[in-house]
């Protein structure tokens, strides 16, 4: 949410210099920064703003092509919500047969929420997944899988990720998907859903007993990892003790731009009964102002849609499921049954929902390459995989060894 396309501007200056020279079959890359979702119209859903870069992307390859190049090859990486937006993208191009002459080859995500947004057993995680659906829109609908986007009534993430729908084979159809995901510190996009697992190992790390091995060559990358059959025993003493000892750098408790020197933090720290109450009260008006704004914007697409000016994806997608057996979508909709028993689990850990299972499914049974990045010294880590703003921080430069890893890895 909230995106921007400077927030690729390292993931672009990087690939651009890594790919400068044309390949060894003179291919030469051409990087195109989408420039259709950003910002408020983020609110507005995968979908629509998959549509928006579908045809964003036949614009720049027909301008291409009326210069005198033949585009080739076709590659797509997305960030975060882009992630989602790239796979719906996809299905799109390939609905339009886009893929009959140029091959597709490597497609990429960043920290990208590919089963929603997961619930954790705690007051605060309870209340986004009661306020994200109806503060942000479309597409807060479809992070947390309450929309009903097919006919049958399935969210777009679930449909998205079926063997069955044009998303998953048009996906299915690149050479190389690779998967980047925050092993720890990702309080946007945490590990189960970036890197589309239904279990955390990195979660209780520090009781579990787990062993990382990083790699030589990209120190920020975890290669492996083992965990032990049996943990190891729980140290004695007070929580402050424990965490004394403890192997991983303490993280700041506020972000960057609001760690202040003495005595300015002194008075930042007295402010805060009054800072925060305002900081809450004004984002709440952000976001239902943003919410009506983007709201108004997708009736004036559907309208378009019934007029027959367009005709969006989601109505091919309506067609399709309506011609579909019943017990075949009675098989795919209904979820596993709810155990009776539920263990309790730390709230460190997930509640892990029948869908994100069967997402989860779905999308390993594809030959995905997945690259775990790991910043410990830091509160949130989402912003630092992309190196999304170096300007305003120096700490986000600890993100580039991993775009130069995926752009080392594109295969043009």
């Amino acid at each position: 949410m909230w995106g921007h396309p400077k927030h690729l501007a390292e993931a672009a200056r990087i690939v651009r210099e890594v790919h400068a020279s044309p390949s060894v079959d003179g291919i030469k890359l051409h990087v195109l920064v989408a420039e259709a979702v950003s910002e408020e119209s983020t609110y507005d859903g995968v979908d629509w703003n998959g549509e928006r870069v579908a045809k964003e992307v036949t614009q720049a390859v027909a301008e291409l092509e009326s210069n005198g190049d033949r585009v080739v090859r076709f590659s797509v990486t997305g960030y975060s919500l882009g992630g989602l937006i790239a796979r719906y993208c996809i299905g799109v191009l390939h609905q339009q047969s886009f893929f009959d002459k140029v091959e597709p080859v490597n497609f990429s995500t960043i920290a990208t929420p590919h089963c929603g947004l997961p619930r954790y057993p705690s007051f605060f995680s309870s209340l986004t997944q009661a306020l994200g659906p109806r503060m942000l829109s479309r597409t807060g609908e479809q992070f947390y899988c309450a929309d009903k986007w097919s006919p049958k009534g399935r969210p777009l993430l679930v449909v998205m990720a079926d063997p069955n729908r044009i998303f998953y084979q048009a996906l299915a159809n690149f050479k190389h998907v690779r998967i980047y995901a925050n092993a720890i510190n990702d309080l946007t996009v945490p590990y189960v859903t970036a890197a589309i697992e239904t279990t955390d190992p990195f979660a209780d790390m520090e009781m579990n007993g787990l062993d990382i091995k990083f790699d030589e060559k990209y120190s920020c990358f975890v290669r492996d990892y083992i965990l032990p059959d049996t943990p190891p025993q729980p140290e004695t003493g007070s929580s402050w003790f424990r965490r004394s000892k403890s192997s991983k750098p303490s993280t700041p408790l506020l972000p960057p731009f609001l760690q202040f020197r003495f005595p300015l933090n002194m008075v930042f720290y007295a402010l805060l009964p009054v800072i925060i109450p305002t900081f809450i009260s004004m984002l709440l008006v952000h976001f239902a102002l943003a919410s009506r704004s983007s709201r108004a914007r997708i009736k004036t697409l559907e309208q378009e849609v019934q007029k027959g000016s367009r005709q969006a994806l989601i109505e091919l997608i309506s067609e399709i499921e309506k011609e579909m057996e019943e017990a075949v979508v009675d098989l795919i909709d209904n979820p596993d049954p709810t155990p009776i028993y539920q263990p309790k689990v730390s709230k460190a850990h997930p509640i892990i929902t029948p869908n994100h299972k069967k997402i989860a499914q779905w999308l390993n049974a594809l030959p995905l390459q997945k690259e775990l990045a790991y910043f410990p010294a830091v509160r949130n880590s989402h912003a630092m995989i992309v190196s999304r703003d170096v300007e305003r921080f120096e700490a986000h430069r600890a993100g580039e060894p991993v775009l130069r890893h995926w752009a080392t890895s594109l295969v043009v």
